[in-house]
């Protein structure tokens, strides 16, 4: 083994590692050197880390590297820091039965590099993670191991994996796999922070024992050999509070440098399906997504303390940045942003925008992009405590992040969309500033933790409103009433079956926008006129757009029936009825409560096809009692002291409807039978999961029209695919036609299985104002 090459000074990050012996060779198979480990661990380090942060390391090391097939090498476990370990690496210190052991928690690319210095190949971490102050949080991820006894392989692994994936789904959780780098897989579902380790333990082992019930002759959960001939281990002991599992994308000190890799349960179906080695790993993980992320990105505890990775990278006594002890309160005003100018190794823009008591971070290499530039990286960076708004100085050398950094810009803005993969603001900055005007920022996700960044030309971001905001969906009406909840201070409106709309008003100028964005204006130039005639100066507008029956109620098909064809105002009238006041005369209402912007509200003159219902007089059963006899939907309660959230689902904002319903989203159709023979039968829904995926709801057979019917086959079979979007029973997918997930219907239903199936379901109608991102998880 080479030892002579002079050791190398690695710049990683703001870190300097210093890289010994970097020729060594650690897999003498594969000739894959200390440098190499460096290299992959720096490369697989956004990916690693997301799995690996905010856990104590414990690190299995092969300092003469694993040896050969004939002749392997011992490693040792090391769970202490050594004296020699870096100062900028985060401790933390565990009390065990007879002693306190000091652990390593990564947290940057170089904790890393730092550790492959070592021969650490490697890194395993337990199923919580530490909070602040090192204490222990609950687990936020269960794991399954399935270990391939003698006589078994990764096949019989799969099969038990597909088997343990519909248990998990029946309580709620969404499996992902991971080829474990050794023989078999391990199974990852992410919890929500509510149970402690032992809870988590018990529910596991359980799990374990009713595979087993179910595959008597495939399956066993206890250790002993003699059973464990044809079988493949159920191994539940890993969510033990001591116990530790091999990070998703660590190294395996194998004879071959295999990786520990989250797959896709696809792949599980190559019948060539095996470990994969570092070099394949990092050719798969360009320009792909980490099959596990939404595992990490599930909430958890740590989510409640947004500044664990902020405060683990800053030493208060060192850095004048402010460090506080606690996210900040949340803003019931316009939400603030920052940009600064940051003068580190490599000058750049951060770009902070306030959400939920932190700035939200992104680093802008080349700066804030301006209408007519190209798209530029964006990299996600960790959340910043909201006293980062005005933070001018300069950061020491030496700690993370050094270099001079200065305010370009400060001001508020407006959100038009925020979802895990895109944001869409406009930034008002102060007088003076950088920014000069308003400006437009893009944002999507491009992968990981990398980001592009665009600015919105002039024209377009001034015609865009606000995001509307959202309600959440109560029990049903008749129930909500009952329970008393909803009392004095609450307001209760009339639920209308309509069309959400956005109207900008500027003297003649009028503006009405979709949820979704759709320029709505021509299509409805009744109200446009109605709007223009108002003598409203620089108002924004929120209400719903209304087409009603011959007996008055409103009639959804009616209304998509009028903006589908774009047809005349003497074809099917419609109204808007506005229900809040966002902006008027050029003041920004969105900050006070409901109860002033509808005193602003009821003080305009506006005229038909423009109204303003009246707020119900009186208690909730009143009001569902007067829904009912005008056949509206429902009830909308809204707390008197609410501000407006613009793009934000808010529970001072509840949805009462007069029935159980649903918004789910189509995923495929299956054929009819009999006199429905050759036309569509049935189609098959599925709704959101909280770690962003889809789980399948159930067939949806009756409630239209022949009409209805032949004008959704036609639409389903325009965006037609081959494969299931989502995981579905056998006897259902036998004779499936698949689509791509983009339409959302609302069914009535009469509650859910423990499976999560609907009951009686009864297709209501296809919510072309709504996409699938839109929907609640």
């Amino acid at each position: 083994m080479a030892r002579d090459a002079a050791p190398r000074e690695l710049q990683v990050g703001d870190r300097t590692v210093r890289l010994t012996h970097p020729d060594k060779v650690l897999y003498p198979s594969t000739g894959t050197t200390k440098a190499e480990v460096a290299d992959y661990y720096t490369r697989i380090s956004r990916h690693l880390l997301r799995h690996a942060s905010d856990r104590p390391v414990t690190r299995k090391r092969w300092v003469d590297g694993v040896g050969t097939a004939d002749d392997p090498a011992e490693p040792f476990f090391e769970k202490n820091l050594p004296r020699s370990a870096p100062r900028w690496v985060r401790r933390v210190e565990m009390a065990h039965r007879s002693r306190v052991t000091t652990y390593p928690v990564v947290g940057e690319p170089a904790d890393l590099v730092w550790l492959a210095q070592l021969a650490a190949l490697e890194l395993h971490v337990p199923q919580w993670r530490v909070d602040a102050a090192g204490d222990p949080l609950p687990p936020d991820r269960l794991v399954i191991d399935l270990d391939p006894g003698p006589g078994t392989g990764l096949p019989e692994c799969v099969e038990v994996a597909r088997h343990a994936r519909r248990l998990l789904r029946d309580v709620g959780l969404s499996a992902v796999p991971v080829t474990s780098g050794s023989k078999g897989l391990h199974l990852y579902a992410a919890l929500d922070g509510g149970h402690d380790a032992s809870y988590v333990k018990e529910f596991a082992r359980r799990l374990a024992e009713g595979l087993v019930d179910q595959l008597p002759d495939l399956a066993v959960s206890t250790q002993q050999r003699s059973l464990r001939e044809g079988r493949v281990l159920v191994d539940w002991s890993q969510n033990d509070a001591h116990k530790t599992t091999v990070a998703p994308y660590s190294l395996r000190g194998r004879t071959e440098p295999t990786v520990a890799v989250p797959r896709t349960w696809a792949e599980l179906d190559d019948p060539g399906l095996r470990q994969l080695r570092f070099d394949e790993i990092l050719e798969r993980m360009e320009g792909r997504r980490d099959p596990l992320a939404r595992v990490a990105r599930s909430p958890r505890p740590t989510e409640r303390d947004r500044l664990t990775t902020y405060r683990s990278k800053r030493d208060a006594g060192r850095t004048p940045e402010p460090v506080p002890d606690r996210v900040g309160a949340p803003n019931d005003g316009a939400p603030r942003f920052v940009i600064q100018e940051h003068h580190a190794r490599r000058t750049h823009d951060d770009l902070r925008l306030e959400r939920d008591g932190v700035l939200v971070s992104w680093a802008l290499p080349r700066g804030v992009p301006s209408a007519g530039d190209e798209k530029h990286l964006a990299v996600h960076t960790e959340d910043h405590p909201v006293e980062y708004l005005d933070f001018e100085g300069t950061i020491p050398a030496g700690e993370y992040g050094a270099g001079t950094m200065t305010v370009w810009d400060t001001g508020t803005y407006e959100v038009h969309r925020w979802t895990d993969d895109r944001v869409t603001v406009t930034l008002h900055g102060r007088s003076g500033g950088g920014l000069g005007s308003p400006r437009r920022i893009a944002l999507v996700r491009t992968g990981g933790d990398d980001w592009l960044a665009r600015a919105v030309a002039p024209d377009r971001a001034a015609a865009a409103p606000p995001a509307p905001m959202l309600a959440t969906l109560g029990p049903t009406a008749g129930d909500a009433a009952a329970t008393g909840r909803f009392d004095d201070a609450w307001a209760f409106e009339m639920k209308w079956d309509g069309f959400r709309v956005i109207a900008s008003v500027d003297d003649s100028t009028v503006t009405l926008r979709s949820r979704s964005g759709n320029d709505l204006t021509p299509a409805v130039p009744e109200v446009v006129d109605a709007l223009a005639d108002a003598g409203l100066s620089d108002c924004v507008l929120d209400g719903e757009l209304v087409a009603r029956d011959t007996g008055g109620a409103p009639s959804f098909g009616l209304l998509q029936r009028r903006l589908g064809r774009d047809a005349g105002p003497q074809d099917v009238p419609v109204e808007l009825l506005v229900f809040d006041l966002l902006r008027s005369g050029g003041d920004d209402l969105r900050s006070r409560p409901w109860s002033e912007r509808r005193a602003a509200l009821d003080g305009l003159t506006l005229q038909p096809p423009v109204s303003v219902p009246a707020v119900h007089d009186g208690d909730l059963a009143s009001a569902v009692e007067a829904s009912r006899a005008a056949r509206l939907e429902g009830v909308m309660a809204k707390r008197r002291s609410s501000p407006y959230r613009s793009g934000r689902r808010s529970p001072a904002w509840v949805k009462l409807k007069h029935e159980t319903v649903a918004d789910v989203v189509v995923v495929g159709w299956r054929p009819g039978r009999g006199s429905r023979s050759g036309g569509l039968g049935s189609v098959l829904v599925a709704v959101p999961d909280p770690s962003g995926g889809l789980l399948y709801a159930g067939r949806v057979g009756t409630g239209w029209t022949a009409e209805e019917r032949d004008d959704l086959r036609r639409r389903l079979e325009r965006i037609a695919r081959r494969t299931p979007p989502v995981d579905t029973p056998r006897d259902v997918a036998s004779d499936a036609h698949w689509v791509t997930p983009r339409l959302v219907a609302e069914v009535a239903h009469a509650g859910t299985t423990s499976a999560g199936r609907l009951r009686h379901p009864v297709w209501r109608r296809l919510r072309t104002d709504l996409s699938p991102p839109d929907l609640p998880t």
